[in-house]
């Protein structure tokens, strides 16, 4: 990449004359429930990169921060959606798909979001201000390629939340969406002091013998779907409790499913006391794994998706989803064999 190339060109501009322009105010920087690394990642990011401007900026989440993810915060302000303090805030949502994505308290409050980052390709660019990208590996790879290209001061922990969410988010650098970007960014992060080493034990070395039961029941429950093209696996209600465990522990799970050779894509089932919980995760962004998850008023991407559904049992649901993943398998069969 040489000296005057632009991660972002399409967006420098816009993302500059908008740090130029912030209104004197209070800034609430909103996560997803159930926040993932890149999630995270990207609160740390924007929040102390507008505190180091000058701005007062705290980062607000329906659910607690993952045990996992802690190492990356530093001293970032965090507060639960039912504990930030009352009066006006401008909030500017991450890694959201849509304002639901916050949960219903957040996206009471935050009706029109002031700006919005993010990566999934079903954001309908809710708020003012949009900067999406659904090629970018990672909402932090958006955040990364925007605050350098602006020449905003990165120091080392948020160097290494951005860091943490592009590496969570690729699984690794493993992913189709990963690109020759991803890697530059990554070393330039690498450079301003994010530690790959320290966030990999932090992530993937760090579990619990709750959790290893939890995947002991996860596996156990395997079947294979669609003539072996889908395998699908389930957690049962109070599994949690059960093995002392909660819904942060099933991050990266549905992968174990995916992973099997002859898989196209896999499948973890949570059943909960709200309701029915589902991920999605596809080897080939042909099968748009989004569109199916559509179908059940979720999204995400191509290659990885997720829904939730109420009202329904486990077999009802279960045999619904598989009904739509072999429809949508027949179609991109079809549309293969047509293009050959």
């Amino acid at each position: 990449m040489s000296a005057t190339e632009q991660f972002y060109p399409a967006f420098a501009p816009r993302f500059t004359a908008l740090l130029a322009a912030l209104p004197p105010a209070r800034y609430a920087v909103v996560g997803h429930a159930r926040p993932d690394g890149d999630c995270i990642g990207s609160q740390v990011a924007l929040a102390r990169v507008l505190r180091a401007a000058g701005r007062e900026v705290v980062c607000v989440n329906t659910d607690p921060i993952p045990r996992r993810l802690k190492f990356c915060v530093g001293d970032t302000p965090f507060f639960r959606a039912a504990d930030l303090p009352t009066g006006d805030w401008k909030a500017l949502f991450v890694d959201c798909a849509d304002r639901a994505r916050a949960g219903d308290r957040l996206a009471a409050r935050f009706a029109i979001p002031f700006a919005s980052f993010d990566h999934h390709l079903s954001n309908p660019a809710f708020a003012t201000h949009n900067f999406v990208d659904s090629a970018s590996a990672a909402t932090c790879e958006i955040l990364a390629g925007l605050c350098l290209d602006a020449g905003l001061p990165v120091d080392a922990t948020t160097a290494n939340a951005l860091y943490t969410g592009i590496a969570t988010d690729t699984g690794q650098f493993r992913f189709h969406s990963t690109t020759r970007r991803t890697f530059l960014l990554a070393a330039e992060l690498v450079a301003r002091g994010a530690q790959p080493a320290a966030a990999s034990t932090e992530l993937y070395e760090r579990e619990t013998a709750g959790k290893l039961q939890l995947l002991q029941r996860f596996l156990a429950s395997f079947r294979l779907e669609c003539g072996g093209r889908v395998c699908l696996g389930e957690l049962p209600a109070g599994i949690y409790e059960a093995t002392g465990t909660s819904p942060e522990d099933t991050e990266g799970m549905v992968d174990y499913a995916r992973g099997i050779e002859g898989v196209d894509i896999g499948v973890l089932i949570e059943e909960r006391a709200d309701g029915i919980k589902a991920s999605l995760r596809g080897k080939d962004p042909a099968f748009r794994l989004d569109r199916v998850a559509a179908q059940f008023n979720g999204g995400g991407h191509a290659c990885a998706a997720g829904l939730n559904v109420k009202g329904l049992t486990l077999d009802a649901f279960r045999a619904q989803l598989v009904a739509a993943l072999a429809t949508q398998i027949t179609a991109v069969d079809a549309a293969k064999v047509k293009s050959s």
